[in-house]
Formats: structure tokens, sequence, C-alpha cells
């Protein structure tokens, strides 16, 4: 299998908060949801890929390519989206596209003025006069306008209403259906990440939890639901994480250990199930 990006034992320490080990990969044409709660470390371990921050140890490869130097051939074909504004208050879309022009080889106009009328961005307006959503809207056009082989976003679409999170997520089907390019989306809005993405990758505490197929993840856990002393008969060894609430008690197990309590209800998670469960849920 070919991979974009290759992550392999990384760490990086702040003191007060470390990357421990952090491994995972992202296959050639796919898209993989990168979730955590605030602080976890993925913008941390986003800007160790970049270059942006070095890294204390581990690897990082880039299309197959060890991460050395100043990487520029290799951010030729990547493109980034970080939340916030990326560009200056005083420049027009028009300004923008001169300017990458003179910085990505392969950067074509003719895709960034089909994106512009595709997202109604007006190409003479100044950028701090456009709303967050056309702002992010003109970002992304402006990443993927220079046909990178990995399109890296970190939390591009929070904040956005949903008529604009459906716009932006049909722009990246359609951007990997040759598969050819490879998404990493950092994103809070899991409900956006189970429509797109093929592989999850979950983060907590600077560690790396959880690491594969979107579909094999959801279909390997069960949330089993019960009332307290209905909870006094689940043996512990089958608990990954336990909740309790007015009604009883729901606890996060694998597929196979759930199905040892047929007589319970249970139901499959949602990957903002399993992130709370993980995050918020007890150990047993």
């Amino acid at each position: 299998m070919e991979y974009s990006l290759q992550v392999e034992h990384l760490c990086k320490s702040y003191g007060s908060f470390a990357l421990q080990d952090v491994n995972f990969s992202l296959p050639k044409g796919s898209v993989m949801g990168f979730i955590g709660e605030n602080g976890a470390g993925k913008t941390t371990v986003i800007k160790c890929i970049l270059g942006m921050v070095r890294k204390d140890s581990g690897n990082i490869k880039l299309f197959g390519q060890e991460q050395r130097g100043d990487m520029l051939d290799a951010k030729q074909d990547i493109g980034v989206v970080f939340d916030g504004s990326n560009f200056h208050d005083p420049m027009r879309a028009t300004d923008i596209a001169a300017m990458m022009e003179k910085i990505y080889r392969n950067w074509d106009n003719t895709l960034f003025e089909k994106y512009l009328y595709q997202f109604q961005i007006p190409s003479h307006k100044l950028f701090k006069e456009f709303s967050r959503g056309m702002k992010m809207k003109l970002s992304i056009a402006t990443a993927i306008s220079h046909h990178p082989k990995l399109l890296i976003l970190d939390e591009a679409t929070s904040g956005l209403d949903p008529i604009v999170r459906d716009e932006i997520l049909d722009v990246f089907f359609e951007l990997i259906q040759d598969e050819e390019h490879s998404i990493l989306m950092s994103s809070h809005i899991t409900s956006d990440l189970q429509k797109i993405a093929d592989y999850i990758t979950f983060i907590h505490n600077g560690r790396i939890l959880l690491s594969e197929e979107k579909d094999l993840m959801l279909e390997n856990y069960r949330i089993l639901k019960c009332s307290r002393s209905q909870a006094t008969k689940i043996a512990k060894k089958d608990i990954i994480r336990r909740r309790e609430n007015e009604f009883g008690c729901e606890f996060l197990m694998k597929t196979e250990c759930a199905a040892r309590y047929r007589e319970y209800l249970s139901e499959q998670p949602s990957l903002e199930d399993i992130m709370l469960f993980y995050v918020k849920g007890e150990l047993v």
C-alpha cells in the first residue's frame, strides 16, 4: 500500500504537555479524520508534519520520503488550511492568486477561478469584508488550486453553518475521486468525519488511542445500556469505559463482548460517542 503520510514514534515535549510515541499512516487516495478534545495534541502533530515545530524524536514520511531539511519539494504537493484567517485583511482574491502563482509551480488559476465561481466569492472584494464562511471557502479554494497531493485541514470547518460545511465536503469528495489525493482532516465536528472519512485517528493527552478504518471502528464497538442493578452482572474485563446517568449505566465495549449480554439494550456508537466515552467515561 502507498502512503501519503506516515508518522512513526513521534515525540514532542513542551514540559507540561507531550506527544508520546504518536503513530499513524494515511493511505494514498483516502481521507483520515483526526479527532480529539482541545489540547489533545492535534495541532502540534500537524505542525510537526509541516516542519513548523521541531520534533524531539520519531520519523515523518511524506509521499514515502523521510522529512528532512526545509522540505521545499514536498511542500509543493501539500495544501494547508488552519482555523482562522489565513490572509491579510487588505487582500483580494486576485491578489492571492498573483501571490500563489509565484509560490507554487503547479498553481492553476483557471481552477482557482472555478472555485471562486462555485463558492460565489467576489474576486475584488477585500478579505476583511468577508464572513467567516466566505473566508474559509476562499482559504480552501486557495489550498487546492495548486493540485496538492495531500490536503491538511486543522479545524477548517469549525464554526461554519451546516450548509457551508456541506458545500465544502462536496469539494473534498470531488478531490479524492481520482484516488491520487489524500486529506488529513482535524475536526471537532465528528458528524462531518463520519460522512467523509475512510480512516479515523483519535488522540488523547498526546497519545494515539485508536487509528483504524472508520467503518471497522464503528463495527467493533457497542454501547450497552442497562439499570444499575443489571450493571453488577457485567464482567469488568468486558468494559472499556463506563458512564452513569439518571436512567442507569452505559458501557462502551467491543462488539464481541457486547454479544454476551443479549438481554441488554445495545446500539452502535457514533464517532462522537466513542470519543466521549474515552475522554469522559470511567475506567472500571
